[in-house]
């Protein structure tokens, strides 16, 4: 080519790659955004998908209600009141009243039988809440929540849907917890020590109200949306965030910035779901149940959301973490050097004494950035099929992966011979 036409060439070249590098940002910017605003969803529909496909978690979930001391404490005063209101002891006493005063008695007793209402109601009340409360807190009482709850799972479906008919209910407008099964427990022991009229409790008293809402229809529409999309919107933020760190020009920054975005939104989320308790504690009127019930109730439920939030959020930071001591920075550097500068004495230590490992240590030292890399993808692979990971068995898997990663420096710098081709360390160039 002439010089003229290898001008040409370099300039459409040069113009071609900045043509393409920009469209590499642009589709790396999409998938990013479209993994920031996803992984929260992603997030709350896989709780929701847990909830309602596996039995084991929804009792997970209901069962420390009957547990809980403000709840149980909110059901004994509740079915006391109502056995309690259905004993008209004004009544009563008028006729014991009229008896005396037919007999004769003196004006002066008359008049006190009238006086025994407060102190006999007071004994009642007294006589029932014991029966209730030791029936409550028994734990055949805990036992019978969790087996009912198991053979009923189908609460939770009923909930998001709508439907009603198991313990746990939704209204026209509201969210209830049917305590029928405890009702009948408590009649049954109430009527066994002699309190006839415990068998009178209506049928429309045996709920408590959760939750209490004019939007309820519009909220269940929203989880059965997150229902269907539970088991492929976590997949889709998975894939959404493996492309955008391909398509980036630079792999390493964009896992560190996919990293450091899903646990900005993770962060957002832990505060939306501090938000909503409050508005929830808020909607719930002291008179259909106390703030403190109301708090347990909706703290049980979604603890599981918040432990999951938390998780995700615990791996993003690690994995930022990762992707930054892999780079070229001063610290990065500084900690890749400490840590081959420990694993190589000891190796060295470990040959002077006679126990060298010959090929298999030279093997690894030659291929280090393959067994690097399939050490921490097996422990991905660990948190991916672990059954509900949390914080914990994150950590756990993070030192497990720390040791073998340890070990296997030591193993390499164990050889006895020193290692030979380029070094472990990462390029420090534009795309690393």
């Amino acid at each position: 080519m002439s010089a003229t036409e290898r001008e040409e060439y370099a300039r459409l070249r040069k113009a071609a790659s900045v043509h393409h590098r920009r469209l590499r940002y642009t589709a790396t910017s999409v998938l990013l955004v479209l993994t920031f605003l996803l992984a929260p969803l992603a997030v709350v529909a896989a709780w929701v998908d847990s909830a309602v496909a596996d039995t084991d978690r929804y009792v997970q979930t209901v069962a420390p209600i009957a547990t809980e001391p403000s709840v149980q404490n909110t059901v004994t005063d509740r079915l006391t009141k109502r056995v309690v209101d259905n004993v008209d002891v004004a009544a009563f006493t008028e006729a014991v009243a009229r008896t005396l005063e037919r007999e004769g008695a003196p004006p002066r007793v008359v008049q006190g039988a009238d006086a025994l209402t407060g102190p006999l109601k007071s004994a009642l009340d007294s006589a029932v809440r014991s029966i209730v409360h030791r029936v409550v807190t028994n734990d055949r009482f805990a036992e019978v929540w969790e087996d009912s709850n198991r053979r009923a799972h189908a609460a939770v479906v009923k909930v998001l849907t709508g439907e009603g008919g198991s313990a746990v209910q939704a209204g026209d407008d509201s969210i209830d917890l049917n305590i029928g099964t405890v009702v009948d427990n408590v009649e049954q022991r109430l009527v066994d020590a002699g309190f006839d009229q415990a068998s009178k409790i209506p049928d429309v008293d045996k709920t408590i109200t959760l939750f209490q809402t004019d939007k309820l229809d519009e909220a269940q529409g929203a989880m059965r949306l997150l229902n269907v999309l539970g088991v492929w919107l976590p997949v889709l933020v998975l894939v959404l965030a493996a492309l955008a760190v391909w398509s980036g020009p630079a792999h390493r920054v964009a896992l560190m910035t996919t990293a450091i975005g899903v646990g900005v939104m993770m962060i957002v989320l832990l505060v939306g779901l501090a938000l909503m308790r409050q508005v929830y504690l808020d909607s719930v009127s002291t008179t259909a149940l106390p703030q403190d019930t109301a708090a347990a109730i909706h703290d049980i439920f979604l603890r599981f959301l918040k432990n999951t939030t938390v998780t995700v959020l615990v791996i993003a930071v690690i994995t930022a973490l990762a992707a930054y001591l892999y780079g070229p920075g001063r610290g990065a550097r500084w900690i890749r050097r400490a840590a081959a500068g420990g694993t190589g004495a000891a190796g060295r230590s470990m040959a002077r004494h006679g126990l060298r490992t010959g090929d298999t240590g030279r093997l690894l030292a030659a291929h280090r950035k393959w067994t690097t890399g399939i050490a921490i993808a097996g422990g991905a692979l660990a948190l991916v099929l672990w059954n509900y990971p949390t914080p914990g068995s994150v950590a756990l898997v993070l030192g497990i992966v720390v040791l073998v990663l340890v070990l296997l420096g030591i193993v390499a710098a164990a050889s006895g011979t020193a290692p030979r081709g380029p070094t472990s360390h990462p390029p420090s160039g534009k795309g690393a």
